[in-house]
């Protein structure tokens, strides 16, 4: 794989993610709230649970910066095709992880989750895709 088409790759990941951090939160903010004490009391509950799992990105980031290290290391190699294959499965991994406050949010949006709530788990999940693009040092 060129590292044209690598950087390619990972150029349309990461906008396929923002849509899938963005495009959730807003199809559920059309669904109908469910009533009763069930959703309620599901709501805080949800939205904790997804300012922690902002922080289960800590060990992914550390694992996203390692592989950007070992690319950088290969450019120009026999390895470079492989550590641009590693790059992404890492990269994803992480990705997916960055997702889960905004899709927590997606899931609280029916439940009664205020739209605050919604707003900052949607904009932490952001701020993670942000931290996870490719730097201009491996063009």
């Amino acid at each position: 794989m060129s590292r044209t088409a690598a950087r390619r790759q990972l150029y349309c990941d990461g906008w396929l993610f923002l849509l899938l951090i963005i495009v959730p939160a807003l199809i559920s903010r059309q669904l109908p709230e469910l009533a009763g004490r069930f959703g309620e009391s599901l709501a805080l509950p949800l939205f904790i649970i997804g300012l922690a799992a902002l922080f289960f990105n800590l060990p992914r980031f550390t694992a996203y910066k390692h592989a950007l290290i070992a690319t950088e290391k290969k450019l120009g190699t026999d390895g470079e095709s492989s550590a641009w294959t590693t790059l992404r499965a890492v990269r994803l991994r992480a990705l997916g992880i960055a997702a889960l406050p905004a899709w927590l949010a997606a899931i609280g949006a029916p439940l009664g989750l205020e739209p605050v709530a919604q707003l900052l788990l949607v904009c932490g999940s952001l701020a993670l895709l942000v931290l996870y693009r490719v730097p201009r040092q491996l063009q």
